[in-house]
């Protein structure tokens, strides 16, 4: 307890207790307090609920609830803060058939099938009616912006260089529910994102 083993994010609830995603290997959420004393962790690794495969995000929203990135798995999952399990859900939007991958070859059929909503980095959006914004792995490289029930609402871009597009969006801000920022490790810039969604368009800048 209080070691770790490559962690990948960090949260904090309402009351300052800090939750950390110890995921390459340990596969577990650990919970300091406030005063950076150990609390506990939960998870192991595995596919039933509560387990993970690389949880790789974690946020809390106004209530309380821990949504973690279980990235390998392919999906969100939703505990209290004492890791109870509350519920999962899966994003699963086909990509463009015309996106390409910009590292290596273009994954198609099981491949395809395993990275599609990979959530790979997660922001979630202040004031009362809160939406998630989830990263999506290198490729199809989109990202989502989805209801804290797992409704998707809004698609961001695909796979690619240019601007708009993504590859390995690692790390999002979302101040506002119109406003994101997207560090993407492959493409090694920041992009800020301000969506128009009346229209269902979105403009980027470096």
């Amino acid at each position: 307890d209080g070691l770790f083993r490559q962690p990948t994010d960090v949260t904090w609830d309402s009351e300052g207790n800090i939750y950390i995603t110890d995921g390459y290997v340990n596969s577990r959420v650990a919970k300091y307090d406030k005063d950076g004393d150990w609390v506990k962790s939960w998870g192991e690794p595995g596919t039933g609920p509560g387990q993970f495969h690389l949880p790789h995000a974690i946020v809390a929203d106004r209530s309380n609830n821990l949504y973690v990135g279980d990235r390998t798995n392919r999906r969100v999952q939703v505990f209290d803060t004492e890791g109870k399990f509350l519920r999962m859900f899966t994003i699963d939007v086909p990509p463009d058939p015309k996106s390409r991958a910009v590292n290596g070859p273009t994954p198609t059929g099981a491949r395809l099938a395993a990275v599609i909503g990979q959530p790979n980095s997660i922001c979630i959006t202040p004031g009362p009616n809160q939406v998630l914004f989830v990263g999506e792995s290198t490729f199809p490289g989109r990202i989502f912006k989805v209801a804290l029930d797992g409704k998707v609402l809004g698609v961001i871009g695909r796979s690619g260089r240019n601007l708009g597009q993504f590859s390995g969006a690692h790390a999002l801000a979302c101040p506002s529910e119109n406003e994101v920022y997207a560090a993407e490790t492959s493409n090694w810039r920041v992009q800020k994102l301000i969506l128009h969604p009346q229209t269902q368009t979105s403009s980027a800048r470096r």
